[in-house]
């Protein structure tokens, strides 16, 4: 039977709706401040007790110190409501092992278990970590007789106070002083749960410092192991009786703390992620430019170009081969000029048939021609007021080249089938991938338009070109697809950082998309490898430079490659390097220095 406890009576819980409040009429009154005439409702729907608050205007109502408006409740679930405490029970754990026949010693082995069980499934309403860290710590004191208990943490050798609670279920203001450094010492040391009875009187410990100062007497500690790792302790104490925990009290300590070993390893896993992430947002703001990443040479003296082409309304050609960012950076000049809060219109020459791109480009009017049921703008009457992007205009047809050249040098379109031009105030940014000059010569492209379109001509470099930028477009994009494919996936192994920077990406960015995308989609673990990536690390020269030149760029991709391995750590670097940590820091401050000139 289920029951409520108030004040130590027990109300039974029998009907489909049982109400509680300070009214007479109510099923359980609760004569308590702060409680209302009705306060609440308790409903039995699909075998679950569900509680559910009825006063909008009343005292909120807790389950477990948390504020609900309607919530199931578990097995020995605390209610308040107002200054009221009422204790919920699925059964009566006395009454029920009675009637299984089990009592004693074994009786109360099962009662822990039930809690440990009944624990598990309430892991699901926790919100944080932390909060099912003191849940299970106060599992543990209220099984073990304890009147404080501690979660400690191991953490680069040094030890935290993750978690301190006290019997009345609240969270103690903590330090490593209120325990034993050699209780503590001794399982750490050997990996092994262990019991003290009457530290005061035990030959091993009673000359402790912390034992004679804390006046301990009963004390367990068990530590938390994953997978061989001592991630921490639990360490929980009694100061007022002797012999409070016995053997079976210790076995049922190791049981909560296996549970606990799992949540601290997933509240380990999940600070790293933060921190990584935190790392790589660092990261993008100190090397990127608007929707531009990448703190190269070559990167810097296309933003120090951008922003001089940005403001004025001149044409641009963008130069660079399929992949490198053209789209991207013909958007952050739209976004940094005058235009910017006019439409950005794209639009790929090379994609659509020569028998539509007039259409498209100039529009037409209903009738025009077959199929043509409607009205259509153009992408110029489109873009106007704004920019126009012309993405692979090396594609385009020479018949096509002419009317391009016409609006743009006059400004005006004539929609196909029509028989008047409309007027339009466009900038034009193109973009190509193949040798306009070339193209000229051969005649399949027109020299006049070359001279319209090329103003200003912008070169993006090929990734191959930008070594420092690959491992930090790569954390970006892993990010970014991780969370769209939904995927675990949280970083790259370090032979995967150097086969990245090895490669020689042929495919630029759209190369390195592709790839992450598929190594998402089919990796196996949360780190991609080489293999995920189908990187071998083959090393590739792409161009000859001096070898005074060769050896400072070198040292420099190398130092940003350890610092990169050692997330950051300049002084683990230095030591991996052999060199003074003063090399690592004048190294970092040049490399700011460059940062702040591109700006």
């Amino acid at each position: 039977m289920s029951f409520l406890t108030y004040r130590g009576r027990p109300w039974k819980l029998f009907r489909t709706l049982t109400s509680i409040g300070s009214d007479a009429d109510n099923d359980i009154v609760v004569d308590e401040r702060g409680v209302a005439p009705t306060h609440a409702h308790i409903r039995i729907e699909d075998g679950q007790f569900i509680l559910v608050a009825l006063d909008p205007k009343a005292r909120p109502v807790y389950v477990d110190g948390r504020s609900i408006k309607r919530q199931p409740l578990s097995h020995q679930s605390e209610l308040r409501l107002g200054e009221a405490l009422i204790q919920f029970s699925l059964w009566d754990e006395k009454t029920t092992l009675e009637q299984e026949g089990v009592s004693g010693s074994a009786g109360d082995e099962l009662r822990a278990y039930r809690r440990l069980a009944t624990f598990s499934l309430r892991l699901g309403e926790r919100l944080t970590v932390d909060a099912m860290l003191e849940a299970l710590m106060d599992e543990v004191i209220a099984l073990t007789g304890a009147d404080k208990g501690f979660l400690l943490m191991m953490r680069d050798g040094h030890r935290d106070v993750r978690t301190a609670r006290n019997l009345n279920r609240e969270t103690m203001a903590a330090t490593l002083n209120q325990m034993s450094d050699s209780i503590i010492a001794q399982v750490i040391a050997t990996r092994e749960p262990i019991i003290v009875s009457d530290a005061l009187n035990d030959t091993q410990f009673n000359a402790s410092a912390s034992v004679m100062q804390l006046q301990l007497l009963s004390v367990m500690c068990a530590p938390l192991l994953f997978k061989g790792e001592l991630l921490g302790l639990i360490y929980v104490g009694n100061n007022n009786i002797v012999s409070q925990f016995e053997p079976r009290s210790l076995e049922l300590l190791t049981v909560f703390a296996s549970q606990a070993a799992l949540l601290l390893e997933h509240a380990l896993r999940f600070e790293a992620l933060k921190a990584d992430n935190v790392q790589l947002r660092c990261a993008l703001d100190a090397h990127r430019f608007g929707l531009l990443i990448g703190a190269c040479d070559a990167m810097r003296e296309v933003y120090r170009r951008i922003d001089k082409i940005a403001p004025t309304d001149v044409n641009v050609l963008l130069r660079g081969a399929t992949g490198t960012g053209k789209e991207l950076a013909a958007r952050e000049i739209h976004l940094r000029s005058g235009r910017k809060d006019a439409p950005f219109v794209a639009i790929n020459c090379a994609a659509i048939p020569e028998s539509l791109m007039e259409s498209e480009l100039f529009g037409h009017r209903r009738g025009a021609f077959s199929g043509a049921i409607e009205n259509k703008l153009g992408c110029f009457q489109a873009a106007n007021g704004g920019t126009l992007f012309l993405d692979e205009i090396g594609e385009m047809a020479p018949s096509l080249q002419v009317k391009l050249l016409r609006a743009i040098q006059e400004k005006v379109v004539r929609p196909v089938g029509d028989t008047k031009s409309v007027p339009v105030d466009i900038r034009v940014v193109a973009a190509t991938h193949v040798n306009l000059e070339e193209a000229i010569k051969t005649g399949r492209f027109r020299e006049d338009l070359y001279y319209r379109l090329n103003v200003i001509s912008l070169e993006l470099p090929a990734l191959r070109e930008r070594d420092e930028d690959v491992v930090l477009i790569a954390r970006f994009l892993l990010k970014k697809y991780a969370k769209e494919l939904g995927r675990p996936i949280r970083g790259f192994t370090k032979e995967a950082i150097i086969a990245l920077r090895k490669h020689a990406w042929p495919g630029n960015i759209r190369e390195l998309e592709n790839r992450l995308k598929k190594a998402i989609v089919l990796a196996d673990t949360d780190e991609l490898s080489p293999a995920d990536l189908d990187l071998h690390g083959e090393l590739v020269v792409d161009r000859i430079l001096p070898l005074a030149e060769a050896k400072e760029a070198f040292q420099r991709r190398y130092i940003d490659q350890v610092l990169l391995l050692n997330n950051g750590n300049r002084t683990q670097t230095a030591k991996d390097l052999g060199v003074d940590p003063r090399t690592v820091f004048r190294h970092l401050a040049s490399t700011r220095d460059d940062v702040g000139e591109g700006d």
